[in-house]
């Protein structure tokens, strides 16, 4: 199963690609959606705070894996931060790191780049899902509350 959709340069659009997200992958458990939601919603941010810029997410599922790409139009480099608990920001792409199988940073010719991330189904219905709450504070860093239909905290670049 393979589903794109093209978002606009709004913060709303944050909410609206989780929507999708959730719409296009509704069969995976809730907490693999719980996981999908929290990444697209992190890279989405990332588009409208970093990028200033539209973005497509492109969805591509297999028997074993999901593969979700965040694409925007404009240039940048995505860097992985480790901000303090103080910092209210920062933390999108340490999220999409500890959570995904797999991720990583596509630049296109000219301007525009993808973030892509890997959620192994395989792999969870193996081990069982970790919940997204019980990931290491530690590790993140201070997270705040749950992600809303607003911009939420993400990390620089994009």
């Amino acid at each position: 199963m393979r589903r794109r959709m093209a978002f606009a340069k709004s913060p709303g659009s944050v909410s609206a690609a989780r929507r999708f997200s959730r719409n296009a992958l509704r069969d995976l458990p809730p907490n693999a959606l719980e996981l999908v939601e929290l990444m697209v919603s992190e890279l989405a941010t990332n588009c409208i705070r970093h990028s200033n810029s539209a973005f497509d997410v492109l969805i591509d599922r297999t028997q074993d894996d999901v593969r979700i790409e965040v694409s925007d139009r404009a240039g940048g480099t995505p860097t992985v931060r480790s901000p303090g608990p103080e910092e209210p920001r920062g933390r999108g792409l340490k999220i999409v790191e500890m959570l995904s199988a797999d991720w990583g940073v596509e630049y296109h010719t000219g301007d525009g780049k993808t973030v892509w991330f890997v959620l192994s189904t395989a792999a969870q219905s193996a081990l069982g899902l970790q919940d997204v709450s019980s990931a290491s504070a530690e590790t993140i860093g201070h997270l705040p509350g749950p992600a809303s239909d607003a911009i939420t905290p993400c990390a620089a670049g994009g």
